[in-house]
Protein backbone atom coordinates (compact mmCIF):
# COMPACT_ATOMS: atom_id res chain seq x y z
CA UNK A 1 0.00 0.00 0.00
CA UNK A 2 1.06 3.76 -0.65
CA UNK A 3 1.88 5.58 2.11
CA UNK A 4 1.48 9.52 2.66
CA UNK A 5 1.13 12.09 5.27
CA UNK A 6 -0.37 14.50 2.95
CA UNK A 7 -4.22 14.96 3.73
CA UNK A 8 -6.20 13.07 0.53
CA UNK A 9 -6.65 15.79 -2.09
CA UNK A 10 -10.21 14.77 -3.08
CA UNK A 11 -11.86 14.26 0.76
CA UNK A 12 -12.05 18.21 0.70
CA UNK A 13 -13.09 19.40 -2.52
CA UNK A 14 -14.66 22.60 -2.64
CA UNK A 15 -18.22 22.74 -3.79
CA UNK A 16 -17.28 24.84 -6.42
CA UNK A 17 -15.04 21.51 -8.61
CA UNK A 18 -18.21 18.96 -8.25
CA UNK A 19 -19.61 18.80 -12.18
CA UNK A 20 -22.18 16.24 -10.16
CA UNK A 21 -22.68 13.51 -7.62
CA UNK A 22 -25.25 11.45 -6.03
CA UNK A 23 -24.73 10.02 -2.60
CA UNK A 24 -21.83 7.45 -2.94
CA UNK A 25 -19.80 9.31 -6.16
CA UNK A 26 -18.65 12.49 -7.60
CA UNK A 27 -17.32 14.32 -10.56
CA UNK A 28 -14.82 16.52 -11.79
CA UNK A 29 -12.03 17.72 -13.98
CA UNK A 30 -9.10 17.19 -13.83
CA UNK A 31 -6.74 19.67 -12.09
CA UNK A 32 -4.22 18.63 -14.72
CA UNK A 33 -6.12 17.61 -17.78
CA UNK A 34 -4.23 16.31 -20.91
CA UNK A 35 -6.48 17.18 -23.03
CA UNK A 36 -9.99 19.17 -23.24
CA UNK A 37 -13.04 17.71 -20.62
CA UNK A 38 -10.57 15.34 -18.92
CA UNK A 39 -12.80 14.42 -16.09
CA UNK A 40 -12.33 12.21 -12.19
CA UNK A 41 -14.58 9.88 -11.50
CA UNK A 42 -14.17 9.66 -7.45
CA UNK A 43 -15.70 7.52 -4.64
CA UNK A 44 -16.71 9.88 -1.68
CA UNK A 45 -15.63 7.17 0.71
CA UNK A 46 -11.85 7.07 1.19
CA UNK A 47 -10.26 4.24 -0.54
CA UNK A 48 -7.29 3.48 -2.14
CA UNK A 49 -7.93 0.73 -4.81
CA UNK A 50 -10.88 -0.04 -7.27
CA UNK A 51 -10.75 -3.52 -5.44
CA UNK A 52 -12.25 -2.31 -2.28
CA UNK A 53 -15.53 -0.70 -3.51
CA UNK A 54 -18.57 -2.17 -2.15
CA UNK A 55 -21.66 -3.03 -5.07
CA UNK A 56 -23.48 0.46 -4.41
CA UNK A 57 -20.08 2.11 -5.26
CA UNK A 58 -19.01 0.03 -8.46
CA UNK A 59 -23.08 0.68 -9.33
CA UNK A 60 -22.92 4.37 -8.85
CA UNK A 61 -19.19 4.69 -10.18
CA UNK A 62 -20.13 3.10 -13.36
CA UNK A 63 -23.63 5.64 -13.68
CA UNK A 64 -21.24 8.78 -13.10
CA UNK A 65 -19.01 7.58 -15.61
CA UNK A 66 -21.39 6.98 -18.36
CA UNK A 67 -23.55 10.37 -17.23
CA UNK A 68 -20.07 12.20 -17.42
CA UNK A 69 -18.87 10.81 -20.75
CA UNK A 70 -22.99 12.21 -21.30
CA UNK A 71 -22.23 15.55 -20.77
CA UNK A 72 -18.52 15.31 -22.75
CA UNK A 73 -19.88 14.40 -25.94
CA UNK A 74 -22.20 17.41 -25.63
CA UNK A 75 -19.71 20.07 -24.41
CA UNK A 76 -16.98 18.67 -26.06
CA UNK A 77 -17.52 16.53 -28.98
CA UNK A 78 -15.02 14.19 -28.93
CA UNK A 79 -14.07 11.35 -31.38
CA UNK A 80 -12.88 8.87 -28.52
CA UNK A 81 -12.12 8.15 -24.95
CA UNK A 82 -9.55 6.68 -22.73
CA UNK A 83 -10.84 5.05 -19.49
CA UNK A 84 -8.01 4.52 -16.87
CA UNK A 85 -7.10 3.71 -12.96
CA UNK A 86 -4.02 3.94 -11.76
CA UNK A 87 -3.50 1.11 -9.16
CA UNK A 88 -0.65 1.04 -6.83
CA UNK A 89 2.45 2.23 -6.75
CA UNK A 90 4.11 0.42 -9.73
CA UNK A 91 1.32 1.91 -11.81
CA UNK A 92 1.44 5.22 -11.13
CA UNK A 93 -1.11 6.14 -8.60
CA UNK A 94 0.14 9.10 -6.58
CA UNK A 95 -3.47 10.14 -5.12
CA UNK A 96 -4.06 7.65 -2.55
CA UNK A 97 -7.95 8.21 -3.30
CA UNK A 98 -9.52 5.75 -6.12
CA UNK A 99 -10.65 8.03 -9.17
CA UNK A 100 -10.92 6.69 -12.51
CA UNK A 101 -9.25 9.05 -15.55
CA UNK A 102 -12.29 9.77 -17.97
CA UNK A 103 -9.97 11.15 -21.08
CA UNK A 104 -11.71 12.75 -23.89
CA UNK A 105 -9.65 11.91 -26.99
CA UNK A 106 -9.79 13.99 -30.60
CA UNK A 107 -8.80 12.87 -33.62
CA UNK A 108 -5.28 14.24 -34.65
CA UNK A 109 -3.86 14.67 -30.69
CA UNK A 110 -1.74 11.83 -31.34
CA UNK A 111 -0.09 10.76 -34.83
CA UNK A 112 -0.81 7.65 -34.76
CA UNK A 113 -3.11 6.43 -31.53
CA UNK A 114 -3.26 3.09 -31.81
CA UNK A 115 -2.67 0.75 -28.82
CA UNK A 116 -4.01 3.44 -26.53
CA UNK A 117 -3.21 2.58 -22.93
CA UNK A 118 -0.21 0.28 -24.41
CA UNK A 119 1.35 3.47 -24.63
CA UNK A 120 2.48 3.20 -21.17
CA UNK A 121 5.32 1.16 -22.61
CA UNK A 122 6.33 2.56 -25.85
CA UNK A 123 8.08 -0.39 -27.46
CA UNK A 124 4.73 -2.71 -26.85
CA UNK A 125 2.61 -0.27 -28.06
CA UNK A 126 2.76 -0.83 -31.96
CA UNK A 127 1.77 -4.19 -32.82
Amino acid sequence: MLETDDPCPFCSLPPSRIISEDSLTLVIRDGYPVSPGHSLIIPKRHIVSFFDLKDDERISLFHRLTEAKTALDAEFKPDGYNIGINEGAAAGQTVLHLHVHLIPRYRGDRTDPRGGVRWIFPDKASY
